[in-house]
C-alpha cells in the first residue's frame, strides 16, 4: 500500500483550501448582496456552512475511496479463488461506496441552511 508523505498531504490540503476558500467567500458576498445576510455574523455563518459542506464531502469521499480500494482488492482476490464469492464481495464494495452518498446528503442539507 502506498502511503502519502505528510508534506504531500499538506500540499494537497492547502491546494483544496486554496480552491474552496474563494468559493465560500463568494457565497458569503452573494448572500450579503441579496439582503438575506446583512450583518457580518451571518456572512461568517455562510462561510462556515460552506466549509462544513466541503469538509463533509471531502472526508466521506476520501474514506469511501480508501474503503473501496481495500475491499475491492480483497474481493477480487477472493473471487479469483472462489468465483461464487464475487456477488457477495460486490455487495461489500457497494456498502463502502454508500459512505460517499451519505456525505453528499449531509453536504446538501448543510447547503440548504445557507
Amino acid at each position: 500500500m502506498m502511503r502519502l508523505p505528510l508534506w504531500r498531504m499538506g500540499v494537497i490540503g492547502g491546494f483544496i483550501a486554496w480552491i474552496l476558500l474563494p468559493d465560500a467567500m463568494a457565497f458569503a458576498q452573494e448572500a450579503a448582496r441579496s439582503g438575506a445576510a446583512t450583518d457580518l455574523i451571518a456572512a461568517y455563518k455562510t462561510i462556515g456552512l460552506g466549509l462544513a459542506a466541503a469538509f463533509a464531502i471531502a472526508a466521506t469521499v476520501c474514506g469511501a475511496a480508501y474503503a473501496v480500494g481495500r475491499i475491492g482488492s480483497a474481493a477480487l482476490g477472493a473471487a479469483a479463488e472462489k468465483p461464487e464469492l464475487l456477488t457477495r464481495s460486490i455487495l461489500f464494495v457497494a456498502l463502502a461506496e454508500g459512505l460517499a452518498v451519505l456525505g453528499f446528503a449531509i453536504a446538501m442539507m448543510l447547503i440548504q441552511k445557507m
